[in-house]
């Protein structure tokens, strides 16, 4: 009996010691590399192609990459990422020859977002970047394309990329879980675009993967089959606002109890584009606007996604920012708009207010901006605010905003 003890304290401690380390070479390796064979591929960038990728990119890569500052996809701290990745910062894509992608050739591109590796690197990109394995190749094409392109976006722009600092976890699931996709072997055609739910699917699993956030976890996403996500589109997935204060994306079937299955096609428009659920509260970060989506994306969404099964799946209520005594008007209103939610509690954001005093030195000024921010920035994803606010709240408003940036300068 003592013999059979001693083995099994023997194997026990084998076993620990095994588990420990590996912990330990998880922790402390780099992420894992692969084998890279870029294609050989030059893009032809017409006209077309390069307005068609600006109208996914602006969805897609500025969503990560927009600086506050530059307003170029520069590259930026990724504030909603989930704590348990660790701390992330999107890259600089713009095209500056050695910060940038400028001197990177068209098939590295299309290598690293369709596989996730890196092409001079080798090294696997974490999962908080997206890999487009089931866009069609002329939409990736268009987006490599506009990526090359003139635009103000991706004009060249010298700023360092600063590394990121996966999590354990983060490590683990790189090394047990995800991995990096195969480049594919044939083509990938468009999508049957007259026939909604088809289009809709496409959209919604394999452009804007409106899947990742609205299911049950990240970490627990299909990539490769979507629709075998856990909780596919019922909700759960925790997510930060820029305070790294928790947010949980909506349960999105059409449960007319804990979805939204008592929505119409164009109250979901409303939602996606101008960020105001049916019974008038915005929508707040880190869900984004689909303001550069077209009547048609959102049709075939909203298409598909009913014919998603139900989940009954009650959501968390998300952090509620709730004002402390003395409080100004401006201050309870920016608040209860989520205005903080993006722009952060001393203003320094998503959305950067450090410079709103100097650069709107009137009041009726500002007041416009607050009111209709696309009047000014087109391509701004804040949600117009007229008829929203209450009128005898944007004074306060916009003093609680000039507050907040002489504080931070």
């Amino acid at each position: 009996m003592k013999r059979v003890l001693k083995w099994l304290g023997i194997a026990v401690l084998a076993i620990v010691l095994l588990i420990g380390g590996f912990a330990l070479y998880v922790q402390f390796r780099s992420l894992p590399t692969y084998d890279v064979a870029v294609p050989s591929v030059t893009i032809e960038r017409t006209p077309e192609r390069i307005a068609r990728g600006r109208h996914l990119a602006m969805s897609l890569c500025a969503e990560c990459h927009r600086h506050p500052t530059t307003r170029t996809l520069s590259g930026t701290q990724m504030l909603d990422l989930p704590e348990q990745f660790g701390i992330a910062y999107s890259k600089n894509i713009t095209n500056h020859p050695t910060k940038g992608i400028g001197a990177w050739k068209d098939g590295e591109l299309l290598w690293l977002l369709r596989t996730g590796i890196h092409p001079k690197t080798g090294q696997y990109v974490p999962p908080w970047m997206p890999k487009f394995i089931h866009m069609s190749d002329e939409d990736l094409q268009s987006i490599v394309a506009w990526l090359r392109s003139d635009d103000g976006m991706v004009s060249s722009t010298d700023q360092d990329n600063i590394e990121s600092s996966p999590s354990w976890f983060a490590k683990f699931l790189v090394t047990i879980a995800f991995k990096p996709f195969d480049y594919p072997a044939s083509p990938i055609p468009q999508p049957d675009t007259t026939n909604l739910v088809t289009y809709g699917k496409y959209l919604a699993t394999g452009v804007y993967d409106c899947y990742a956030c609205h299911s049950a976890d990240i970490a627990s996403m299909n990539q490769l089959e979507p629709e075998k996500t856990p909780g596919f589109f019922g909700g759960g997935t925790q997510m930060l606002d820029v305070n790294r204060n928790p947010m949980y994306a909506s349960n999105i079937t059409f449960d007319k109890t804990h979805g939204i299955g008592t929505w119409t096609e164009q109250q979901f428009i409303t939602a996606l584009r101008d960020g105001f659920r049916p019974n008038g509260t915005p929508i707040k970060y880190p869900m984004p606007r689909g303001v550069h989506m077209s009547d048609l994306e959102l049709r075939a969404m909203y298409a598909y996604i009913k014919t998603v099964p139900t989940s009954t799946n009650v959501v968390p209520a998300s952090h509620v920012y709730t004002p402390a005594a003395g409080a100004t008007v401006g201050e309870k209103a920016y608040l209860s708009y989520g205005c903080v939610n993006c722009h952060g509690s001393k203003g320094i954001g998503y959305g950067d207010l450090r410079l709103a005093d100097k650069k709107y030195p009137d009041d009726s000024t500002l007041i416009s901006v607050i009111r209709n921010i696309r009047s000014f920035y087109p391509e701004s994803t804040m949600p117009i605010w007229e008829g929203r606010i209450k009128e005898d709240e944007y004074a306060s408003l916009a003093a609680h905003v000039r507050k907040l940036g002489r504080a931070t300068q």
